[in-house]
């Protein structure tokens, strides 16, 4: 499997106390990535699942003690689909729970939804409220995210939505009620929808990478706005 890094103390990928394996490799060029050193596979080192078991037990007391489990992340994880799956079987034998944080834009084949069937939790990206935005400012598909989420749903498997907030891109009353729209047939079905503010960390890798940067002159997304945002979003859905 091609991982990018590890993260043993990740808190904000998953219910409680993660350990995040960030895998190399996405479809996506988001205009707001703070990862674009995990877009290519280049980018990854080589590592049996038994490499990576090893390196997740060793920190399997805290994530117990904090309710939580391993994270897989990116990049784009389900890229690693068929590799996946005999991790993640091997992970529930040790009692530890995975959950996978993806954007949804990886045909739904049957290795995909294996996975899908095998892990714990979803972390769903829902990046913009049109395919126009979507093409424009990931490359990406609406349809392709919305058949995930269809099929997550239609599965009873734990899903949380999550959506970047850009300031002067999504970041209105009537942005979130766009958003809304879309997910309402499956309000009942989810299990929270969780707005992230934009921010500015990863443009020292765009400087790094001599990527270019198409928000360089963007400012960090405001927590006043952002809470305001999200008490907005959970009223009206």
């Amino acid at each position: 499997m091609l991982v990018h890094s590890f993260e043993s103390l990740a808190a904000r990928d998953g219910d409680g106390l993660r350990y995040a394996v960030f895998l190399a490799g996405c479809p996506l060029r988001c205009i707001y990535c703070h990862n674009p050193d995990t877009w290519t596979t280049k980018t990854g080192k080589e590592y049996t699942n038994e490499q990576i078991l090893k390196k997740i037990l060793r920190c399997k007391p805290y994530m117990k003690a904090g309710n939580g489990g391993v994270t897989f992340s990116g990049g784009e994880p389900l890229l690693q689909a068929e590799e996946l799956i005999d991790l993640i079987l091997q992970l529930r034998e040790h009692e530890i729970g995975s959950c996978i944080d993806t954007a949804g834009n990886v045909a739904l084949s049957d290795a995909v939804k294996k996975v899908f069937l095998v892990c714990e939790s979803v972390l769903l990206d829902l990046k913009f409220a049109t395919q126009e935005e979507y093409y424009t400012h990931t490359a990406g598909s609406l349809q392709r995210t919305l058949d995930t989420l269809t099929f997550l749903t239609e599965n009873n498997i734990p899903t949380r939505i999550r959506t970047v907030i850009v300031p002067g891109y999504n970041d209105t009353e009537e942005s979130i009620c766009r958003y809304v729209a879309i997910l309402r047939p499956f309000k009942n079905k989810i299990t929270d929808w969780e707005l992230l503010g934009f921010h500015t960390l990863g443009f020292v890798k765009y400087d790094a990478l001599q990527i270019h940067n198409p928000l360089q002159e963007k400012s960090a997304l405001p927590r006043e706005r952002l809470a305001e945002l999200q008490s907005f979003a959970k009223s009206v859905l």
